[in-house]
């Protein structure tokens, strides 16, 4: 089976990339915070489409990291994308897991990797590239090469933590196609439905 599916909008989001100029990644990111260096709760719900309450929710349970003087910075919001861009797919603790399994402790930068917003930025990169086939036959061997080519640019900052990384991408990729592809056959159900 050949599935001719692309995603219209930026990754975490609800904005249309050709709205956005077609970027994703940190040229969106940096798009977003081209003008201040951080941003409010509402600017994120009408980014990301997620309420305050859910937000809040997250926060709570440690998944997010307090905004500071009520402004979330560019790697917040890298950070709340990724969780927005998995949840529907994917059981929010396992996300919690996955993104602690590549970064540690939401609270402390100490332990981490790589900062959220490259971890988002090789995230569109990687999807962009898989998608820009409009497919979905793309196997895990050339998964694996084509993570493996988007982050040649990384730089080890502890022994094993490439391999953390990218063995977190394909899972994070695969888990957000899977998304993608849901929710198109979400859409068909509903035009059966309605028509």
């Amino acid at each position: 089976m050949n599935l001719q599916i692309n995603e219209e909008n930026i990754p975490g989001t609800i904005l249309r990339r050709d709205a956005m100029g077609d970027v994703t990644g940190l040229d969106f990111l940096n798009k977003i915070f081209f003008i201040s260096d951080g941003i409010m709760l509402t600017q994120i719900r009408e980014i990301s489409g997620i309420d305050g309450s859910t937000l809040q929710n997250w926060t709570k349970r440690g998944w997010v990291e307090n905004s500071k003087l009520k402004r979330y910075n560019i790697d917040q919001l890298a950070h709340i994308l990724i969780i927005n861009m998995l949840r529907s797919c994917m059981q929010l603790d396992k996300i919690a897991f996955l993104i602690s399994y590549i970064n540690g402790r939401v609270y402390d930068r100490s332990d981490d990797i790589i900062r959220d917003s490259q971890l988002y930025d090789y995230i569109c990169r990687i999807l962009d590239r898989i998608m820009e086939h409009g497919d979905v036959t793309t196997d895990a061997h050339t998964l694996r090469e084509c993570i493996t080519d988007v982050t040649s640019d990384y730089v080890e900052k502890i022994s094993g933590a490439r391999r953390r990384l990218n063995n977190a991408l394909e899972v994070i990729i695969i888990a957000y196609y899977a998304s993608v592809i849901k929710q198109h056959s979400d859409l068909m159900v509903d035009s059966l439905m309605n028509g």
